[in-house]
């Protein structure tokens, strides 16, 4: 449950900072027109187009293109806040609730990949519906008023289930990913191709007047192309070429790609970009991915960014000559059905963004950043004014300050009754101190690791330090599981003692093994994806085994039990032996050595293999797979090891319960629950 508290001091922060508008407006430093977002700098036609594509256009039809300073927007230098945002991370429901609170936190832009597998699930068979419903999406967004940035790839990471590519993919005769391969190069080409052609029909982009400036090509290629030497450069040079020869007629970028060719933007990725430049002075500083938290494994903790450091990091950015930033995520959502990414990824996608997975505002940190922005937003008419560099200025070991202005400022003296336009920022790199600065003719207090921003260069109006957003208390109910790694798990239980379970929940039984007419018979161990084909993350693998009394008698007499050994398994791999769980194993490629015990006579030995999340990041994806891998070994025999990796094994692609779709409320009845005992909550 949440409660939260001090709305008071979030009004006083607004007028404050509607006091200090009123004062600048007065000094004849005006604010950008374009602060209330796109309808500022474009004029929005009336009759917007509706769902189904009909009626004007959202905007006039306008130009991107771009200097060495800014990204220009029919024509003028923009200063731009961008907030990402993943359509298929929301419900389409939530798609109009969840752009307008982007808007209202001071973002422009919102950003999102788009995700072949989604659009693509089998071959040539393309889905734009519900989730996917990419149109509607970025007709909601310029609905808004707001522009898009259109990260194509169609390789995004994105911690989404195999980076983005299809499963199929990975089955094309002769295919190597995200090198100078012509099967992949073709499949790249031709979704890629659809989307453009998609958005032009639609009259998206901006020229058409409608919200997309900027679109991306590939993704942090740079990170991995080392791996594939010559040829990894020549695919980096096609897909560029073929990227600007689909003629969308706004800019590309590729971001984290140090030899990117001059007509496309290089961009940064990373916690801070402050120090970032793109590998040519004619392309703008743009910020692709401001990563404010992270991404959860299972098991792991749940990362946290604070609203003070992400401020800062902003701040910074645009202190020393960024254009563009992009939160990465702005809000994160959620990994429905199997699309959460992997090794080992949990299905939700929170991030710790400005916008909670749920869609709640996550106070300090969106209420503390949408003050930033309204801060930033007064400093435009400065920041797109200095054509070159800006005024530096050291003000201690580890202080300085930035000075943006029509004219040269004398630093030393009042800028009171000054008429040009002039905006600082003042920086305190010292994590631990505070410092006092004199600038301006006057003294400012800096708290540590912080900027205030300036917008008159006299007046401060924000410190990205001094919180004055909205907090929010979260408390969690008594009788909630908890689990700390300096004490046991705590054991769930159905008594009254332990009310951390429910005594009403009720379980259904899942067929070990073979449970349907498809199951299948083959001499040996077949990799998990050649036979699930990603209709399920679940395979499993049934042989049986002979054992003799000599056996028995042997590990009876020795004190020892027989162990079942693979020698490579990936995410989770389970032993069951004559149906009953024996142990399990979790991990990336680890190896599994599993006790178990056996009866004289048939056993039978049942291997379940699950991926939690196909691998989302790194070279040669096609080649991780799924399953197990080299030998599958049973150790400590009477006559020694007996391999079993050629024997004679069934094979059932998934669970019962999966395919059978008890998870849906229709399908309730044929699930055979039973209310569940104390013994199961142990």
């Amino acid at each position: 449950m949440a409660a939260s508290r001090g709305p008071p001091l979030l009004g006083f922060r607004a007028l404050a900072l509607a006091l200090l508008l009123a004062i600048l407006l007065l000094l004849g430093c005006s604010a950008p027109a374009a602060y209330a977002g796109a309808e500022g700098v474009l004029r929005q036609v009336v009759g917007r187009r509706g769902d189904d594509g009909g009626g004007g256009n959202f905007f006039e039809p306008f130009n991107v293109t771009y200097d060495h300073r800014a990204v220009l927007i029919g024509g003028k230098r923009r200063m731009l806040v961008s907030a990402g945002l993943h359509y298929p991370r929301a419900t389409s429901e939530m798609w109009p609730s969840l752009i307008a609170k982007c808007k209202e936190g001071g973002a422009d832009v919102i950003e999102t990949y788009v995700f072949w597998n989604g659009h693509e699930p089998a071959k040539g068979q393309y889905y734009f519906e519900e989730r996917f419903d990419l149109v509607k999406f970025v007709k909601l967004v310029a609905a808004e008023g707001l522009f898009l940035f259109l990260r194509i790839g169609p390789y995004a990471c994105a911690e989404w289930n195999f980076g983005g590519f299809p499963v199929w993919l990975r089955d094309i005769p002769g295919i190597e990913f995200r090198t100078d391969n012509e099967p992949f190069k073709a499949e790249m080409q031709t979704f890629v191709t659809k989307i453009v052609t998609l958005m032009k029909e639609e009259k998206l982009y901006s020229w058409q007047g409608g919200p997309i400036i900027l679109q991306q090509i590939e993704n942090e290629y740079g990170n991995i192309q080392g791996n594939y030497g010559q040829a990894g450069k020549r695919y980096m040079q096609w897909a560029a070429q073929m990227a600007i020869g689909l003629d969308t007629g706004i800019p590309w970028v590729m971001c984290r790609q140090t030899d990117a060719p001059e007509e496309i933007i290089d961009t940064c990725n990373a916690f801070y970009c402050d120090g970032f430049k793109p590998n040519s002075y004619n392309k703008p500083t743009i910020w692709t991915e401001d990563w404010d938290g992270w991404y959860a494994d299972w098991g792991g903790a749940l990362p946290h960014r604070s609203a003070e450091d992400s401020a800062f990091a902003v701040a910074r950015f645009y202190q020393r000559g960024g254009s563009l930033q992009n939160y990465y995520m702005y809000f994160g959502g959620t990994n429905f059905a199997r699309t959460a990414g992997g090794p080992l990824q949990i299905t939700s996608y929170d991030y710790d963004a400005p916008i909670d997975e749920y869609g709640i505002l996550r106070q300090p940190k969106w209420g503390h950043l949408k003050d930033l922005h309204t801060a930033i937003k007064l400093c435009e008419p400065a920041l797109i004014a200095v054509d070159g560099s800006p005024q530096y200025i050291k003000l201690g070991s580890m202080q300085e300050a930035h000075v943006y202005s029509t004219g040269e400022v004398h630093t030393n003296g009042s800028m009171a009754g000054n008429a040009q336009i002039c905006s600082a920022f003042l920086a305190n790199i010292d994590e631990h101190k505070y410092a006092s600065v004199w600038i301006f003719g006057k003294s400012y207090s800096l708290p540590p690791w912080s900027v205030s921003i300036l917008p008159d260069c006299e007046n401060v109006a924000f410190n990205t330090a001094r919180i004055g957003a909205q907090t929010s208390v979260f408390t969690v109910e008594s009788g909630s599981p908890s689990r700390s790694s300096r004490h046991k798990p705590s054991i769930l239980s159905l008594t009254s003692g332990g009310p951390y379970l429910s005594s009403t929940w009720w379980t259904s039984k899942e067929t070990i093994g073979t449970w349907g007419g498809n199951n299948f018979a083959v001499q040996g161990i077949l990799e998990h994806l050649n036979v699930t084909k990603d209709i399920s993350d679940y395979l499993w693998y049934t042989t049986r085994v002979n054992i003799s009394d000599a056996d028995i008698a042997f590990w009876s007499s020795k004190g020892v039990l027989p162990s079942l050994t693979i020698d490579k398994i990936r995410d989770v791999a389970r032993v069951f032996v004559n149906g009953k769980l024996a142990g399990s194993q979790v991990g990336h490629w680890v190896s599994l050595k599993q006790p178990i015990q056996l009866v004289e006579g048939l056993n039978e030995l049942t291997l379940l293999s699950e991926i939690v999340g196909l691998q989302n990041y790194g070279a040669f994806l096609e080649k991780d797979g799924a399953g197990f891998r080299g030998q599958v070994t049973l150790t400590g025999l009477s006559d020694g090891d007996v391999d079993l990796t050629n024997s004679l094994w069934t094979y059932q692609v998934g669970l019962k319960g999966e395919f059978s779709m008890i998870y849906a409320p229709e399908k309730q009845g044929c699930a055979g629950w039973s209310r569940m005992q104390d013994s199961q909550g142990q």
